[in-house]
């Protein structure tokens, strides 16, 4: 900021320059970017930086508490230091101004009393040698400093003026405008003042106040007034102002950090010990220090560590007492229902020899006392899951004798319900790592699931292997899942509809026991179903015991439902879908 505007200049741009391409790329001859210069390459190095460092400012900004309340004080600290810095320099370069216009328009006045008496007291003298010892006297008011210079010019174009200033810059020193003014005045001791630059003997420009008035007719006198020493110090001052701004705004942000860093780090400390407890450190417990607010955090995250961990370990005792109450009336029951069976096959064997009522009293004890030993084992076999305990006999086998197997076992109930179990198994053989008393257990179910639910529809069981998976996928036409319900349907005693009867005796746990001998052989037992459009159940096996499986050879999500949906851009109807993608791993 200094004491007087610049005149504005004019800004001429060179006829022969030529403009960039919108594109931002240097362009040939042609009009096309010429990306095989140097200069292209640059260009986009440089683009490519930049787009990075955005990209890493944003990064940093969204996961920094620090970087956030430090950027932000900082450019708040700036803003009000510029706000306060622009109001303090005007203030003062105000009163520099005000002050030197009162001292200058004192000056003029006393100059213009004191050439007005000595031209009425002199009237006869020789008038050129009067003007010039009056403006040699003025000028010597002025002191040694130079404080001001004196022009005397002629209102009339006959007479001729004096100037204790450069006889050169007199033009320059005393503007058109203010001469102007001083000349159309109506009263003779009107005073006016206005800014300029003036020239110095140096070379160097500087800023002034012109203040001027009529001497006489024929005559004006013009103080001109450097303004040099005002410029001098509102330089000192707008120096000192940006010294202190900058010292201040580095000590806010020296400030912000030191506060954020006692916020953030107790907070840190705490997001650590909350992931670890998560990832199921029970024994993670903050540091506590002092009394204050972030001391009461570390409490209270304590204490909520600690309860949370007496609750999960009663809940562990309490599954523990659960699994081995199971275990041990599952054992229990066995004895007597030994007992009732023996008893039972006597019945059996001889319910010929009983009337109508009585056999048939006797042929649904004996299939109750079946279901009564599935559960019994069903029971078992959860608690060994739930336990940790189940192994698995792993051997290379082909999963073509599993399938067929599972079919072979369920073919009485397909018969009585008058369905067809369609086969679709690739030629060569899909050898895989496996136990197969728990797979063939879990395509067994899978078969008679969708036998009962099929609605008297055809069944497809579909089997392939790829080089790292094999799958086999079970596909009904029947009452389909709801939303939801493909992940439901794996819970234990789990029935999408309590109304209906199961005819095949199930137990309410197969699903259940498939799911989790899946997850033993490190496999995906999934589910995918659509109301009235049936549903479909995929058991995807590594081939190789212990590998991990990224795939499945066969899509959970039957082709033709697939192919359904993605034509409903040309006027089919939509068909919607669920059950995730063919390497989705069930949740």
């Amino acid at each position: 900021m200094t004491l007087s505007e610049p005149e504005e200049g004019r800004r001429i741009e060179p006829e022969g320059e030529r403009s960039v391409p919108s594109s931002g790329l240097p362009a040939s001859d042609d009009g096309r970017p010429d990306h095989n210069t140097g200069l292209s390459r640059a260009y986009l190095l440089a683009q490519r930086a930049a787009r990075a460092l955005v990209r890493g400012v944003h990064t940093n900004w969204r996961r920094s508490l620090y970087l956030r309340v430090i950027s932000t004080t900082l450019v708040l600290s700036l803003l009000v230091m510029a706000g306060l810095g622009y109001v303090l320099i005007s203030e003062v370069r105000g009163g520099l101004l005000e002050a030197k216009v009162n001292a200058a328009v004192n000056d003029h006045r006393a100059g213009l009393s004191y050439a007005l008496a000595e031209l009425q007291e002199n009237e006869s003298s020789d008038r050129d040698r009067l003007l010039n010892n009056i403006a040699r006297e003025l000028t010597s008011r002025s002191g040694e400093t130079g404080l001001y210079g004196v022009v005397v010019l002629p209102s009339v174009s006959d007479e001729r003026g004096w100037a204790t200033v450069d006889e050169d810059t007199v033009n320059e020193s005393v503007p058109e405008r203010l001469v102007e003014q001083v000349r159309h005045t109506e009263a003779p001791d009107q005073q006016y003042h206005t800014y300029t630059r003036i020239e110095t003997e140096d070379g160097t420009v500087e800023p002034a106040l012109v203040v001027g008035a009529q001497l006489t007719h024929a005559y004006e006198l013009y103080y001109v007034f450097p303004l040099q020493h005002e410029q001098e110090i509102l330089d000192l001052v707008q120096n000192t102002v940006a010294l202190v701004a900058v010292l201040l705004v580095i000590l806010l942000g020296l400030i912000a950090f030191m506060i954020t860093r006692m916020v953030v780090t107790p907070v840190r400390s705490a997001a650590q010990s909350a992931e670890r407890l998560a990832s199921g450190d029970l024994a993670e417990r903050m540091t506590v220090q002092g009394e204050d607010d972030l001391a009461r955090l570390a409490v209270s995250f304590n204490d909520m560590a600690g309860n949370l961990q007496e609750k999960i370990q009663e809940l562990e005792e309490l599954s523990k007492l659960q699994r081995q109450f199971v275990s041990d009336v599952s054992h229990e029951l066995r004895t007597p229902l030994t007992t009732i069976r023996m008893a039972g096959d006597l019945l059996f064997d001889d319910r010929e020899e009983l009337d109508a009522s009585h056999r048939r009293s006797v042929e649904l004890l004996q299939s109750q006392v079946e279901r009564f030993e599935e559960l019994l084992a069903d029971l078992l076999e959860i608690s060994r899951h739930d336990a940790g305990a189940a192994t698995l006999g792993t051997e290379s086998a082909d999963i073509r004798d599993s399938v067929m197997k599972a079919v072979g076992d369920a073919e009485q109930i397909a018969e009585r319900r008058g369905i067809k179990v369609v086969l679709r198994l690739p030629a060569e053989p899909c050898m895989a790592e496996f136990d197969t008393r728990r797979i063939n257990r879990i395509l067994r179910n899978l078969v008679v699931n969708a036998i009962e639910h099929s609605e008297g529809r055809d069944v497809v069981v579909a089997a392939a292997g790829d080089r790292d998976a094999i799958a086999v996928a079970v596909r009904d036409y029947g009452v389909g899942l709801k939303e939801g319900e493909e992940h439901l349907c794996f819970d234990r005693f789990w029935r999408a509809d309590y109304s209906r009867v199961r005819t095949t005796g199930g137990t309410g746990l197969g699903l259940s026991i498939a799911k989790e001998d899946a997850t033993l052989h490190g496999g995906w037992l999934q589910a995918w179903g659509l109301p009235g459009q049936g549903s479909q159940f995929r058991l995807s096996l590594p081939r190789r015991a212990g590998a991990e499986l990224r795939g499945s050879p066969l899509p959970l999500v039957p082709p033709e439902i697939a192919l359904g949906r993605n034509f409903t851009s040309l006027g089919e109807p939509t068909v919607k879908a669920r059950g995730g993608t063919d390497d989705e791993e069930a949740s």
